[in-house]
């Protein structure tokens, strides 16, 4: 069957569809429900298992990040423009971003996905899908970014900065590894055939399965995106040489952070509200042989019995920054949202400053490219807290130093890298 035969479909529940309605369903819980695609993914596969799951985790986050550019065209080739939460519109989505960036055969693509819609829709996604593909088209190099983030970061960052992540999200990052021994980061670059940036990280060009990689069963390393590692690497050269001390990791799991700070001999304090993910932060831990005082609470009730010489707040934010593994906080992340995150953040950063020692340190950090949850964030807390001061810490990739601390953008590190931004702030002794 090609693309412009519309007899015999694939029937409701013939080879392919279950994974097909699944990524339908992904789709629709991203942008209708507002959800985050991985707290999606296991009530949408609910039906697939094994590999069927995962190619509908992959045919989802496609047409996030190619939706832009298939939006157009399937509305170049609509008389009048579908709804943007019809499901026809999501059904061609699917279908060409299989035909067009999977490989997957257009006969393959159509007809696993028109069971997906009934009566004249189906009529309609057939010769639309079609159309398109009668007319070769190609979907440009790089992706475009959604009109409302790239008009944001435009104004915010500059053309290049947007420029930089349309190229970022048009595919899975590198997987980048944090060391337990940075020292060992010759041995383990070679051992595993990646690139290092730093002491204690290694990159590797292509993602595959983690756990069977040399060094993960003796927890040797962990997975963090290079710039997740740097809030962390902040705070140890702010220390100098003094041994290091009680340090309270806010919002801690799934631990990454943590796993550094118990690797540089810190007594660690973990703080998160989500039992699953402290559950992935305890299994790392064991992997890695790292002790570390876990404790389940939402930082806005609970509070420590005593002042700490460090607190680490990786707050929760938009997560706009992490956009190359996440294209679902593209399309969620609106004004509204991101304005709302920002006071969350003032409430916990204000709580977290009263936890210092004088003469301690407190990391201010979030993984987005917002400056609302940045920037801003840290000039209103130093406008009303005389008790802290900002310092300009020193990092071994470049980044960009604003008077309010260190941005991160997809550009600065060689390969991309998440969006993040982070304060050093000192309370006065």
């Amino acid at each position: 069957m090609t693309a412009s035969q519309p007899s015999r479909f694939a029937s409701d529940n013939g080879p392919g569809v279950p994974a097909r309605r699944a990524a339908l369903k992904l789709l629709d819980a991203v942008l209708r429900q507002g959800r985050p695609l991985e707290a999606a993914l296991a009530g949408a596969t609910r039906e697939v298992r094994g590999a069927d799951r995962a190619l509908a985790h992959m045919i989802a986050a496609t047409v996030l990040r190619r939706m832009p550019d298939l939006d157009a065209l399937i509305d170049g080739a609509t008389a009048r423009p579908l709804p943007n939460d019809a499901k026809a519109r999501t059904a061609l989505r699917i279908a060409l971003a299989q035909a067009l960036v999977l490989g997957t055969p257009p006969h393959a693509a159509i007809a696993t996905v028109l069971p997906l819609v009934d009566g004249g829709p189906r009529k309609l996604v057939h010769g639309v899908f079609g159309t398109v593909m009668r007319s070769a088209a190609v979907l440009p190099d790089p992706p475009t970014l959604p009109a409302d983030v790239a008009e944001r970061w435009t104004r915010e960052w500059g053309e290049e900065t947007v420029r930089a992540a349309a190229a970022a999200i048009a595919a899975p990052p590198p997987l980048d590894l944090t060391l337990a021994r940075p020292a060992d980061t010759a041995d383990w670059t070679e051992r595993l055939g990646g690139e290092s940036y730093m002491p204690g990280h290694v990159r590797l060009p292509e993602r595959g399965a983690v756990a069977d990689l040399p060094g993960y069963t003796d927890g040797a390393w962990w997975v963090q995106d290079v710039s997740a590692s740097l809030p962390v690497r902040v705070l140890l050269e702010g220390r100098g040489n003094r041994e290091p001390g009680r340090v309270l990791d806010l919002c801690a799991a799934p631990g990454g952070k943590t796993l550094q700070l118990a690797a540089a001999g810190w007594d660690v304090v973990a703080v998160d509200q989500s039992e699953s993910r402290l559950a992935r932060l305890r299994e790392n831990f064991a992997r890695c042989g790292l002790v570390a005082r876990i404790a389940l609470g939402d930082v806005l009730g609970w509070a420590p019995t005593e002042q700490a010489d460090a607190v680490l707040v990786d707050a929760p934010c938009s997560a706009t920054g992490i956009f190359r593994r996440h294209p679902d906080v593209l399309h969620r992340a609106h004004p509204r949202f991101i304005a709302d995150m920002a006071e969350v953040q003032a409430r916990i950063l204000a709580r977290a400053a009263e936890w210092v020692k004088p003469g301690g340190t407190l990391i201010y950090a979030t993984c987005s490219l917002e400056p609302a949850e940045g920037e801003a964030q840290v000039e209103r807390f130093l406008a009303g807290r005389g008790d802290y001061a900002l310092d300009s810490p020193s990092v071994p990739v470049p980044v960009d130093r604003g008077a309010f601390g260190l941005r991160v953008l997809p550009s600065s590190i060689p390969g991309g890298c998440d969006g993040f931004f982070i304060a050093r702030l000192t309370r006065n002794g």
